[in-house]
């Protein structure tokens, strides 16, 4: 007997057992008992329907399918033109961008898109691009995500929100651990026999593969390994010592490490004390690495606080947190220090006065009555010369998140566009327009999103999604980890084998592309328009057509129509 024969009568005995256990054993499924064997295809389809939905289904989440191929080509640096028309046409109400007269050639426009925030603060933090990633906390996401990132931001040169996960290790994973940074470092050293078989393996194999074993030797014994990085050159394991005095932490925000906005959560996670109360002198030593703070009262997906299950609670997860490991963590709905918008106020005040940098507010609108209390209240704060924030962050109801539950997600809060026609709205009529910010985020791709979003009246745009699929997600939608699924890319896992695959490097890259692409894309729409400066673009730029076919080519006349402001 053949070896094709043995192979095929051992498949053929573990149907018929299957059969008997479907059909007469199990009790759990009435289509087992009907279809034995048959019915677990559908258990098939049913696993793979996630993963492989954006190779054969049409586009239904975005505008096109278009938007979705865009960001991948333009991630891995590849023609971005289309032949012969778009895949899908663009139908129902949509923007229209306003081309001039008199076009400028693409070398006429500026590649300036800083943007300055806490121009009155004692340090102001000038944005060296008007793109941030939005926020994604480590632990959401892998340790290796989080380091690409990072480098991603820093070769790119745009800021990188942390998520309310706060500032973790992975983020000075470019951080070289020079002597004179080892005061506010606490760093590991491998014995000479294992940098010797580091050095070995590296040559025989690769460097993943050394630093892994290196780490596991040098790090045998110690909780929270992850939360060291390994620089390869001194192969040094180090992470920052919160421990260490305030005066020896850097003076300024190091070179080497991309623009960091730090985002606060309900679980103050990073500058909390361990009776779960904020941490001042924590979080003045977190600001010695970060631009700007986020506090997040609301996202779009979810108003309520930020949720991990147990699997992806690893030790480092809890390590940074300061909470117990495998256990799910469910952050409080409602900020700590915002029952009330005084005390919310006084606590960005705070903020302010101890980092010296600026602070802002993430929030969603689904009411302009409770928009209008929150500017009535700045206002009053402003005119009796309080500290006001001095940006807010405005999500879409449509943004996306890791482990939201389903009747929040699109449910709650107003789309991106709506709610920037709003704030932009109510901060001119309070006389606050000149003082704050806006950062926008919510389903943007392209830079035609981007664009849209510039003109509606955000001075920033947050894009969290794009920069996903542009560092290799494929929206297979297991990122919460629940009911044993895992990210298939080892991006929004903790599972250390699918983790390990992923590619830190090379992704780094792809993330600075998309960056790049944007930036290039919005300088071809710049140019069309006719203007030379990324500040010039507003409304005016803009028509809408509705889904009747009507045309607004003041698109203030539509929006005070339907928003009745």
């Amino acid at each position: 007997m053949v070896w094709w024969q043995i192979a095929l009568l051992v498949i053929v005995f573990g149907l018929v057992q299957l059969f008997i256990y479907d059909k007469y054993v199990q009790r759990k499924s009435s289509l087992l008992i009907n279809y034995p064997v048959l019915a677990r295809m559908r258990y098939v389809f049913e696993l793979l329907r996630e993963p492989l939905r954006q190779y054969f289904a049409e586009e239904t989440f975005y505008e096109s399918r278009d938007k979705v191929e865009w960001v991948y080509k333009a991630a891995k640096d590849r023609n971005l033109f289309l032949s012969f028309s778009v895949a899908q046409p663009f139908s129902g109400s949509r923007f229209i961008i306003k081309n001039a007269n008199r076009v400028l050639n693409t070398e006429e426009v500026s590649e300036d898109f800083s943007q300055t925030f806490g121009k009155e603060c004692q340090i102001p933090y000038v944005s060296p691009s008007v793109i941030v990633r939005s926020a994604m906390s480590d632990g959401a996401l892998s340790p290796e995500a989080t380091r690409s990132f990072a480098m991603g931001a820093l070769k790119g040169k745009f800021p990188v929100n942390t998520g309310e996960g706060g500032l973790t290790s992975n983020y000075f994973f470019t951080h070289r651990p020079t002597s004179e940074r080892l005061a506010y470092l606490e760093s590991l050293e491998g014995t000479a026999l294992q940098k010797g078989l580091y050095r070995l393996v590296k040559k025989l194999f690769n460097g993943a593969i050394a630093s892994r074993l290196y780490r596991k030797l040098a790090l045998a014994g110690t909780k929270a390994k992850d939360s060291f990085i390994l620089d390869t050159d001194s192969l040094l394991l180090y992470r920052i010592n919160w421990s260490a005095p305030l005066e020896v932490f850097p003076k300024t925000v190091p070179e080497d490490i991309p623009d960091i906005v730090l985002q606060i959560g309900s679980g103050l996670y990073g500058v909390r004390k361990e009776d779960h109360s904020f941490d001042p002198q924590r979080y003045e030593k977190v600001m010695r690495f970060c631009k700007m703070t986020e506090v997040k009262i609301a996202q779009g997906a979810k108003q309520t606080g930020g949720k991990i299950i147990g699997e992806k609670v690893t030790d480092d997860i809890a390590y940074y947190r300061g909470v117990e490991a495998g256990k799910d963590l469910m952050s409080p709905n409602r900020f700590p220090y915002a029952n009330t918008l005084e005390e919310l106020l006084a606590f960005v005040a705070t903020l302010k006065e101890i980092s010296k940098k600026p602070v802002g507010i993430k929030i969603v609108i689904s009411d302009v009555e409770q928009l209008d209390d929150l500017m009535v209240a700045i206002k009053g704060r402003k005119g009796a010369g309080g500290a006001i924030p001095d940006f807010i962050t405005v999500d879409g109801g449509d943004g996306g998140s890791a482990t939201a539950p389903l009747e929040l997600m699109e449910s709650v809060g107003l789309s991106l566009i709506n709610s920037l026609y709003l704030l932009d709205f109510y901060l001119r009529m309070h006389q606050l327009r000149n003082k704050i910010k806006i950062i926008g985020s919510g389903k943007i791709l392209t830079p035609d999103d981007v664009a849209i979003a510039l003109c509606m009246g955000a001075d920033m745009v947050g894009i969290a999604r794009g920069f996903m699929m542009s560092g290799g997600c494929i929206r297979a939608r297991h990122c919460s980890g629940a009911e044993g699924k895992k990210c298939p890319v080892g991006m929004a896992t903790q599972d250390r084998k699918k983790r390990l695959s992923y590619l830190v490097l090379q992704k780094s890259h792809h993330i600075a592309n998309y960056h790049r692409q944007l930036l290039q894309g919005l300088r071809t729409i710049l140019a069309v328009t006719g203007e030379a400066h990324i500040s010039k673009l507003s409304r005016k730029h803009l028509a809408f057509r509705d889904v009747r076919g009507e045309l607004f080519f003041d698109v203030d006349t539509y929006f005070q129509n339907k928003l009745h402001v």
